[in-house]
């Protein structure tokens, strides 16, 4: 038991992690799709929550490293946003090792990693790299913010509990009877 609940058993699967960074580096890759409209945050959370910290980091610096390889775009930016990534990558873990792990639960979680993300990026980017006045950075994030939102809850509701149970296998449980058949007596 731990926290209220029966421990899962279940095996790693590396294939379907790396499963998961394809996808969303090909999912980023969609032309014309909507800023910040993404399942990074939402295959993150699952990773991190049946993979553990290091797998939740990897997983996230991975995604950001990777796409911004692929398209040409690797700056300073990068690891920023890496970074940022990588610490809700960490926190994703030890956030879902405490609390409910369902629909609304990785909505909230989505809410709050969401914020910190674009509060770190948004309003450290501008100002330091293009020289933008926070006012300018504040305001510009606010419409790039509220896209997120909607793009990370809608994923996170929807997406995160379907992944999370493509990412574990569970391992069959052993049966351990209290009650031996040929001696009946209880063990």
């Amino acid at each position: 038991m731990y926290n209220g609940s029966a421990m899962e058993t279940y095996r790693k699967n590396w294939w379907k992690f790396a499963f998961g960074v394809i996808f969303c580096l090909l999912f980023r890759l969609i032309p014309f799709r909507a800023p910040n409209v993404e399942p990074i945050l939402a295959t993150m959370m699952p990773v991190g929550r049946a993979y553990g910290m290091f797998a939740g980091f990897s997983f996230a610096v991975l995604s950001i490293l990777l796409y911004d390889l692929l398209t040409g775009t690797l700056g300073m930016q990068t690891f920023f946003t890496a970074g940022a990534y990588g610490i809700i990558g960490l926190w994703s873990a030890h956030y879902f090792a405490n609390h409910q792990a369902d629909a609304w639960g990785y909505a909230r979680f989505a809410v709050i990693g969401t914020l910190f993300f674009d509060a770190v990026t948004g309003l450290t980017v501008g100002p330091i790299f293009f020289h933008q006045s926070f006012v300018e950075s504040f305001i510009g994030q606010i419409p790039f913010t509220a896209l997120h939102l909607i793009g990370n809850v809608s994923f996170a509701f929807i997406l995160s509990p379907a992944i999370y149970n493509f990412m574990i296998e569970k391992k069959k449980k052993e049966f351990v009877a209290s009650v031996n058949i040929l001696n009946p007596k209880i063990i």
